[in-house]
């Protein structure tokens, strides 16, 4: 079994393994109960507890793995990185975060004026 906890003890397991638990008893799950809750309550009770979807929430969706991190040098502004350590320990992560929706962001916009007909190519901001 394929087992691992990060910092924030969350654990990972393959969906099969999931079956294999439910079936051996190991979840305390209602599960009966859960199948025969209608979408429209899941729904709701998923809203109540982390509130609603933006609309464009299916645009982040990523279908795989994840691509390899690698391993850079970068020179960042003295500030920007204080902020971002005195926010938590994973500053590394929030700065990829920030890069990858703001290439996101970009892609979704080259691909807004590739559809318009307009060339590819979107002008910088600022």
């Amino acid at each position: 079994m394929k087992y691992m906890r990060n910092k924030e003890n969350i654990a990972c397991f393959s969906a099969e393994e999931i079956r294999r638990r439910i079936a051996r008893g190991g979840s305390k799950t209602d599960w009966k109960r859960v199948n025969a809750m209608p979408q429209a309550e899941v729904d709701r009770l998923a809203d109540r507890d982390e509130g609603a979807l933006p609309e464009d929430w299916d645009d982040s969706i990523v279908i795989g793995l994840p691509h390899p991190k690698r391993d850079i040098h970068i020179r960042l502004d003295g500030d920007i990185l204080d902020w971002l350590k005195a926010h938590g320990r994973r500053y590394q992560t929030q700065i990829d975060a920030v890069l990858r929706a703001f290439v996101q962001s970009r892609q979704r916009a080259e691909r807004k004026h590739s559809i318009q007909g307009k060339p590819q190519r979107v002008r910088r901001a600022g």
